[in-house]
This record gives structure tokens, sequence and C-alpha cells, in this order.
């Protein structure tokens, strides 16, 4: 995968359709929390666990953080014509920790339904990879991933840096079809808009370390 050079890259044929049909009806019977936008701390749910574990999303994983990587977190966006949302030009910063440590270069702090949270430095972020499992077709209509190839080897942006790198760098749509999967970095700049069509794009993000411990005392929560 062109992961180490651009930040991303898309597998477009992991999941076959029964798999996909499954795992939608697993969720929908899943006795979690959801909001508007979906399911935050999915891997309480057994059967999100156990797909996080799948040989083949492992795999992808291993190649990237090394033999040891494990699952820690997963979220469900789902969004739809009832539930529709943009997102700005962003990085994703924040993890779930076990305690809270005041530690140099992390922070701020915050609890997130009961789950401490801390935005990370970039030497932290770098161990974690994101894998993407799209349960339905993500086309330029239904509010795609757009991203900032190889912004992820910049580090941890300020407000500014984020609103100003648009203007320079040309941004990518990442088009994926059902039971394919995007692998990226959180360091990636990343955004997306509002659908424009009635289909769903829903979308299961599990997110992948490289080690439990983080340094300094700290370690990875699974949420």
């Amino acid at each position: 995968m062109p992961i180490q050079k651009d930040g991303y890259a898309v597998e477009t044929q992991v999941f076959e359709t029964p798999e996909i049909a499954k795992l939608i009806a697993q969720i929908a019977s899943a006795r979690l929390p959801r909001s508007r936008a979906g399911i935050r701390h999915a891997m309480k749910n057994a059967d999100v666990a156990e797909l996080a574990r799948d040989s083949r999303l492992l795999g992808m994983a291993q190649s990237v953080l090394g033999p040891d990587a494990f699952p820690f977190r997963a979220t469900l966006f789902d969004k739809s014509p009832t539930a529709n949302w943009l997102v700005v030009w962003h990085q994703d910063t924040a993890l779930p920790l076990r305690e809270r440590r005041e530690t140099p270069g992390w922070g701020p702090w915050s609890v997130k339904d009961g789950v401490i949270y801390a935005h990370a430095p970039a030497s932290a972020l770098s161990q974690v990879l994101a894998l993407r499992i799209h349960l339905d077709d993500s086309t330029s209509q239904n509010g795609p991933l757009r991203v900032l190839p190889n912004t992820h080897t910049i580090g941890v942006l300020s407000d500014d840096e984020l609103h100003r790198l648009p203007e320079r760098t040309a941004a990518a749509e990442c088009l994926v079809p059902r039971g394919g999967v995007l692998a990226m970095r959180p360091l990636l700049v990343h955004a997306s808009s509002k659908s424009q069509s009635e289909a769903p794009r829903r979308v299961l993000h599990i997110e992948y370390a490289a080690s439990l411990s983080l340094g300094d005392g700290l370690q990875l929560a699974v949420a």
C-alpha cells in the first residue's frame, strides 16, 4: 500500500457483500448509544471487536505498524439524508487513554462517554493507523472523505496552518466501493462535505496501534 508516501491507500475488494450485510445487521441490533452521526466507542460490541481482529484487517495494520499491531477504537459514521453534516479540514489527534497523566506534549484533556482523551503528539500518532470499512459505496455525491496527500508527514498543525494548507495542496476524493477499505494515518489532513444524495454513506472506522504503551506511563484504552 502506498500509505507511507501519501498517508492513505484504498483496497477496493476486501469484504464480500454477504459479510457486509451481516455486519450491518449486527450493528443495527447492537445496544450501543447512538448520536446523530453514528456510534462512538463501538469496540464495546463483541461483533465489532471480532471484526477488528479479522486476519485481513490485522494483516493491513501489521504491514504498516509491525507484527504487534492491535485494534483499540472503533467508530461508526452514518451519514444519510436525515443525518447529514460536513467536516472541515482537520487531523485526528485525540487518543483514548487508561488514565490521565500530565505529560509534556499531551493535551488538552477531556472525557467522552466516560473515556479519558488527550490530544497526542506526532510521535504517538505516527504509531496509529485507521482502517475504514465501507458499508456502502462512497461516491462523489454522498459526502466522501477528501484528503490532502502526504500531509501526515508535517506534524500536528495549528488551526491557522490547517486553514491555509488547502490553498496550496491539491485534495483527493476517496471513492471506495462497498466492502472496500481505506487505510489512513491520523495526521493526514482530511475533510468531508455534506451528502447530496439519498444514498447512505456508512463507514466503520477502526483504529490500530503498534503498541499499548505510548511512553511516559501512558497507555491506550480500548474503546
